[in-house]
């Protein structure tokens, strides 16, 4: 039998030009992504967090050391529709990375930290990470003492990120889809008469560091989605487009 389309999935990659310093956060309509490292610097509550700086390593600089890797964030964003269907900006060449630890030097983390050597500690070219030559965008949290392991505090610190990218994302909103470098279209597909196959996913849900959000308004966002852990870790269905399209945030 001949399948049904569904619902469509559109996502238009933009490769970021170049990456630097500048006085606000910001793409240009030249693709170019512009940091301000001072930004977030007054977010800080000096209660849960203590610190927020940002800043650039580029390729050349991959040597450099890092706090515990938290999260690693493509800047994408919901140009049209709902998660799952609809069209999706997307920025290729360009990661954020969210780093976390406290004033008396623990790393942020739950089972094991990752901080070190930058070029040692990304599994290059991976299903969501970055590819070697990509610029990375380090949110650096450093949080106030005994906070790195806190549930309260480490969410927060994803909040702020998150605020941090909805900026770009913003910027990747007006940007003019026939302008995109790449473009890719994927469909939710009926296929009466066939098998149903699932794919079940164990995702994480137990702590500070081990936590996963869903539903988020924005790809592989914040604002607007739940904790697994709220929802008492029951199971719950996504489709391929919605987990293709960021529907789950891992917070670890």
């Amino acid at each position: 039998m001949e399948e049904i389309r569904k619902r469509r999935l559109v996502i238009k990659a933009f490769h970021a030009e170049t990456v630097r310093e500048g006085q606000e956060n910001r793409i240009t309509r030249a693709r170019e992504i512009e940091v301000a490292p001072e930004s977030f610097a007054e977010k800080a509550d000096h209660e849960m967090i203590e610190q927020i700086r940002i800043r650039l390593v580029h390729p050349d600089q991959y040597q450099e050391e890092t706090n515990s890797i938290m999260d690693v964030i493509p800047i994408s964003a919901k140009v049209l529709g709902e998660i799952g269907e609809g069209v999706t900006h997307t920025v290729t060449g360009a990661y954020v990375l969210l780093t976390g630890v406290d004033v008396d030097g623990i790393q942020t983390a739950e089972f094991g930290s990752s901080e070190g050597v930058i070029e040692e500690q990304i599994a290059w070219g991976k299903a969501g990470t970055p590819k070697r030559g990509d610029e990375l965008i380090l949110f650096e949290v450093t949080f106030c003492a005994g906070k790195g392991q806190d549930r309260e505090a480490v969410t927060r610190a994803h909040a702020l990120c998150d605020e941090f990218v909805q900026q770009y994302r913003e910027c990747l909103k007006k940007l003019r889809g026939e302008q995109c470098t790449e473009r890719r279209e994927f469909y939710d597909i009926e296929r009466p008469g066939r098998k149903k196959v699932v794919i079940v996913k164990q995702v994480a849900g137990q702590g500070a560091m081990y936590d996963m959000q869903l539903f988020a308004k924005e790809p592989s966002g914040m604002a607007g989605g739940r904790s697994i852990i709220d929802m008492g870790n029951m199971p719950l269905v996504v489709t391929p487009n919605e987990y293709r399209d960021g529907i789950l945030r891992s917070m670890q």
